[in-house]
């Protein structure tokens, strides 16, 4: 009788454990992001306006971008940022990634990632600013049944400039990695993280969780009342707020 690999039965055995665990009864899905963010404001700004500056690429890509810009602007509204193009004392650029990394739990077991990149296994990484791509036996050419599944790699950025000085005031972003994503909604969440602590938010590097409705992707209410669990320092950690209830 033939023996399947070792390897093939943990693949098995990990699917088999992680769809027990998504098919629970929990409403609500927990976003943990590596947040970095550099300020030079003291204050919100007066007025509280910005402008937006689309990049080439974007302009290019218009139809993806618009939804991604849409989310940007919601969560810049939720700290006391609107939109105004003639009447802006900041210059808004913003940025969205996506792709696929590595399972760093592959490497936890000593397996290696073998014929991980241009490869006929795992294809090349994504980038762009649209709806995502799905995760299935037929994800990157060929899932191989003896690899974990690669993480969703999601990375948002924004850099807002004094509108007269050019001098950038505000860096920040957020970069979320898991089995898991819902795009474009994840790109919102991603903005509520990044603006965290917005005018001053701690400089460098930290880590944001938030609490989001499992089927909308939408922060819950309670989002901010949960208690962040240890990380080893210097990593800060905090929740992002949720927006106020309509």
């Amino acid at each position: 009788m033939t023996h399947l690999p070792r390897r093939f039965h943990l693949s098995i055995f990990l699917g088999l454990f992680a769809a027990l665990l998504l098919s629970g009864c929990s409403t609500t899905r927990q976003v943990e992001s590596n947040v970095n963010s550099y300020s030079t404001l003291a204050s919100l700004p007066s007025p509280p306006t910005y402008r937006l500056e689309r990049l080439p690429s974007q302009n290019a890509n218009a139809v993806r971008f618009d939804a991604i810009e849409s989310q940007a602007q919601q969560a810049l509204a939720t700290v006391g940022l609107q939109r105004d193009d003639r009447s802006a004392s900041l210059v808004l650029q913003i940025g969205a990634e996506a792709g696929f990394v590595p399972n760093p739990y592959w490497n936890a077991y000593g397996y290696g990632y073998p014929g991980y990149g241009p490869s006929p296994f795992y294809g090349s990484f994504g980038f762009g600013f649209g709806r995502g791509w799905g995760i299935g036996l037929g994800m990157g050419g060929g899932w191989m049944m003896d690899r974990p599944t690669p993480l969703h790699h999601r990375k948002v950025s924004l850099i807002l400039r004094d509108a007269r000085s050019q001098k950038i005031v505000y860096e920040t972003s957020a970069v979320f990695e898991d089995v898991w994503t819902d795009d474009p909604a994840i790109y919102g969440v991603l903005f509520r993280q990044a603006l965290a602590g917005f005018p001053t938010p701690p400089q460098g590097t930290r880590m944001v969780r938030t609490l989001v409705d499992r089927s909308t992707t939408v922060p819950v209410p309670d989002a901010a009342a949960v208690a962040p669990a240890p990380v080893p320092a210097p990593t800060k950690v905090e929740s992002a707020p949720a927006p106020a209830a309509r």
